[in-house]
């Protein structure tokens, strides 16, 4: 049976983390035998154009009666997936959509993209309401779900399933990269903004100089729009000048460059080291890193819980926030211990075949149906 899904997310041409996900998800979701749509209600801030068809109602936030138009569009399709982030909607603590969620007659499946460990009052009180609210709830890592279960109040348990964020990355990437005999390439990539960590990486390439041929590290990606709407480019224009000072600028490189699905995957094949040198200790779900991994490219990250839980295992090596001498030494390791990072692509390719996209839509696909079927299940 075909089942038609809408999603309640930013989306494209948002750019976020959020708005991503939900397109690759919706996308693999739409099956060839299909014969509804799969219908997105797109949250943005003011109104903003968009041309993709299946985007059939903007939720603006703060406009009177928004929440409701919402939670009706929604209802015509057979299963709601809403995303949650505090950031994307309005009121205190993003507080709107527990409206739509209270307005929804089919089941609800809430994705949780943060989890927050010390949250505030409020916060706790959104997150509490937004699951009380959901037929089930999707986390995309055990330490996101055991935060949950450990400072929230889920009333069924059963309720919570870990799916994992979702790879776009081609099959066939192999266990090497695509650099062979040029410089080694160290790559950290996503949109750029404050807490990325950039600054504590750039020091610590310094450290690499002596290596034969010296790597480059590629920093790629367009500003966060947030990010550029407040401050402009003075980040990135700070990184830029502090590998100067450092004396790196011919080892340190920023690429801006827009790229679609194949042709980031085939930027991250090249990889010798994805670094992911991120400031946050709370950050429980991270789609680089989930990319990273499932195209078996070694990874060195700071120690926020996503990466403890998926590298743990050998896929990468972890180092503390803010500590450009730990990553100069895990970086070396990497780049010049034999057999480290062949070892470390073995143990993602144990990892790699669950988080492509094609297997994560399946388990959604399980979920949606058993939320369906239980309903109809339920005496009249």
């Amino acid at each position: 049976m075909t089942r038609t899904y809408g999603f309640l997310s930013t989306y494209p041409p948002t750019q976020c983390g959020l708005a991503t996900f939900s397109s690759a998800l919706r996308r693999h979701l739409t099956t060839p035998w299909s014969t509804g749509s799969n219908d997105v209600v797109r949250v943005v801030h003011a109104p903003s154009p968009s041309d993709r068809p299946e985007v059939v109602h903007q939720l603006v936030n703060g406009t009177p009666g928004g929440t409701n138009a919402a939670a009706a569009a929604l209802n015509r399709t057979d299963v709601a997936i809403v995303q949650h982030e505090y950031g994307i909607y309005g009121g205190p603590d993003g507080e709107d959509v527990i409206e739509v969620l209270a307005g929804l007659r089919v089941p609800a499946i809430v994705v949780l993209h943060t989890v927050l460990g010390s949250p505030t009052r409020n916060q706790r009180r959104v997150l509490n309401e937004v699951v009380a609210h959901a037929d089930a709830v999707v986390t995309m890592s055990d330490t996101a779900a055991h935060r949950l279960l450990d400072g929230y109040t889920v009333p069924e348990p059963a309720s919570l399933v870990v799916i994992p964020h979702g790879a776009v990355t081609a099959k066939h990437t192999g266990g090497t990269s695509g650099q062979a005999g040029g410089r080694p390439m160290i790559l950290t990539w996503g949109l750029l903004g404050r807490g990325k960590g950039i600054e504590w990486a750039i020091p610590a390439i310094a450290g690499l100089r002596g290596l034969t041929p010296p790597p480059r590290y590629l920093v790629a990606g367009q500003t966060h729009p947030q990010v550029l709407l407040h401050e402009g480019e003075a980040y990135r224009s700070s990184l830029i000048a502090q590998a100067g000072v450092v004396g790196v600028a011919d080892m340190v490189e920023f690429d801006s460059v827009y790229r679609d699905d194949a042709a980031l995957a085939e930027l991250v094949r090249q990889a010798d080291v994805v670094l992911l040198p991120y400031d946050s200790p709370e950050q429980v779900t991270s789609g680089v890193l989930i990319e990273a991994v499932a195209a078996r490219r070694p990874v060195v990250a700071t120690r926020f819980p996503h990466a403890v839980e998926l590298l743990s295992g050998g896929a990468g090596l972890l180092v503390p926030h803010r500590d450009p001498k730990a990553i100069t030494a895990a970086l070396l390791r990497v780049l010049a211990e034999p057999g480290l990072a062949a070892g470390m692509a073995a143990k993602a390719s144990s990892l790699a075949p669950s988080l492509r996209w094609p297997a994560v839509a399946a388990r959604y696909r399980e979920l949606a149906d058993s939320l369906v079927a239980s309903r109809t299940d339920l005496p009249v």
